[in-house]
């Protein structure tokens, strides 16, 4: 009886030892993204109109960039976008960093009706806002029939930025 007890207690705590063990693994490998989030948010907020932050998006292409989704002193929908050098930092260079109210652009749900209108039998994938060869973009990537894609679309009016890449197979 004594023994099953002992084993039960062991058996607990290896168990509390493997979550916190995870929980710390996964602390340590999240703390360089959100270091990042958070310094992206401070240098949004330093070079723009931005108040309120409602979301954030990582996106990586031919550099890294966070667009930042808030609201700006007057309630407005305002889209920062800040870029980074190669070694993780701001690129605080004149003009890297730029804002834009959404109400210049097309919102998610515009980008989804333009994209199901041009392209209905695609299962997309993910849609998200970046910047493709210094302009400001949507970012779509999806599948159709067995092959991967990216495209671009230019955030102010839609249209689309250079040809569609293919991934191979998976």
């Amino acid at each position: 009886m004594k023994n099953k007890k002992n084993f039960i207690l062991l058996g607990i705590a290896i168990f509390v030892v493997i979550v916190f063990g995870l929980y710390r693994y996964y602390i340590y490998t999240m703390q360089d993204q959100w270091s990042q989030e958070e310094m992206a948010i401070i240098a949004a907020k330093q070079h723009s109109d931005l108040i309120k932050v409602t979301r954030t998006e990582k996106s990586v292409w031919d550099k890294v960039v966070w667009v930042i989704e808030g609201k700006d002193k007057n309630d407005q929908s305002l889209l920062v976008w800040v870029p980074f050098t190669k070694d993780y930092k701001v690129d605080e260079t004149s003009g890297a960093i730029h804002s834009e109210l959404l109400q210049n652009g097309l919102s998610e749900s515009q980008m989804k009706a333009k994209v199901q209108n041009e392209l209905p039998n695609i299962k997309e994938i993910r849609l998200q806002l970046g910047m493709f060869n210094g302009n400001d973009v949507w970012q779509l990537f999806y599948r159709d029939q067995n092959h991967y894609y990216y495209r671009f679309y230019k955030f102010s009016d839609g249209r689309q930025l250079g040809e569609q890449y293919t991934l191979p197979n998976r």
